[in-house]
């Protein structure tokens, strides 16, 4: 409980301002005065149009038609952490401090959607930037263009954490075949990022998936013909039930989008 005693109008101030502090603080990715903001480095791919950004190995596809547009990157190993990072939001400033080549006053959320290999036959500051244990933003042009000069190539970074804003439910594309079903989960909102997975047949209990690839999630029931639920917890430990989200005549190939997503 928390009692306010008179005191002068600075003593409260200083009250306002802790209190304010630890809201933010409580909250899992929570509000500026509470994000930690690391070092890292940046470059781009795709094109200008980030044509070449499709795909990718967190299994989305098309970034379109996945909800995520153009403002997307690749991870360095440090980052993606073998798919655990995708979906995850990170909010990217130029360090300007450190480079000429910033657009100053400028930032930009990017979603993490592919992966930045490592090039061992560069060296790690001279066209390997996605060697270990370097922290490593790919960013399709168009979001690399927001924050730095096109000229520029490369440039240091300062990111954090950010929610995910999404529209709509989170979405559950089932393809395989009986006994092998392999869900893909996409439009995560919060956290954005995908921990763990759960499904339920109209005729089971809830039954653990398993991390295929990316964010493609795997179960070895035999689900045929039962209507399908899903359970999905974030990284950040959030957890969301979708209920009946695909109907029992439901087909391999096709997405089937819930009602629910996490808040942001």
């Amino acid at each position: 409980m928390l009692v306010f005693r008179s005191s002068s109008g600075s003593e409260m101030e200083k009250v306002l301002v802790v209190l304010f502090l630890s809201l933010c603080f409580a909250s899992r990715l929570g509000c500026s005065a509470a994000q930690q903001w690391t070092s890292a480095t940046a470059t781009f791919y795709g094109g200008s149009d980030a044509s070449g950004t499709m795909g990718g190995s967190c299994g989305y596809g098309n970034m379109y038609s996945a909800g995520y547009g153009t403002n997307t990157t690749a991870l360095s190993s440090a980052l993606y952490g073998d798919g655990a990072s995708c979906g995850a939001c990170y909010l990217v400033t130029c360090d300007a401090a450190a480079t000429r080549w910033c657009k100053n006053g400028t930032s930009v959320t990017v979603t993490a959607t592919n992966y930045c290999p490592p090039n061992y036959n560069e060296a790690s500051d001279a066209g390997g930037w996605c060697n270990p244990p370097r922290r490593h933003f790919d960013m399709s042009q168009p979001a690399w263009e927001t924050i730095a000069v096109y000229s520029a190539g490369i440039v240091p970074v300062k990111y954090t954490r950010t929610p995910c804003k999404r529209s709509g439910g989170i979405r559950f594309g089932i393809s395989g075949h009986d006994y092998y079903e392999l869900v893909l989960v996409t439009n995560v909102a919060g956290s954005g990022a995908v921990a763990a997975a759960w499904v339920k047949g109209s005729g089971t209990e809830w039954l653990s998936m398993s991390r295929n690839w990316g964010e493609n999630w795997q179960s070895n029931a035999y689900l045929t013909g039962q209507a399908l639920s899903f359970k999905v917890q974030a990284d950040d430990g959030g957890v969301v039930t979708a209920y009946d989200v695909a109907p029992a005549n439901w087909q391999f190939g096709s997405t089937y989008q819930s009602d629910v997503n996490f808040s942001y």
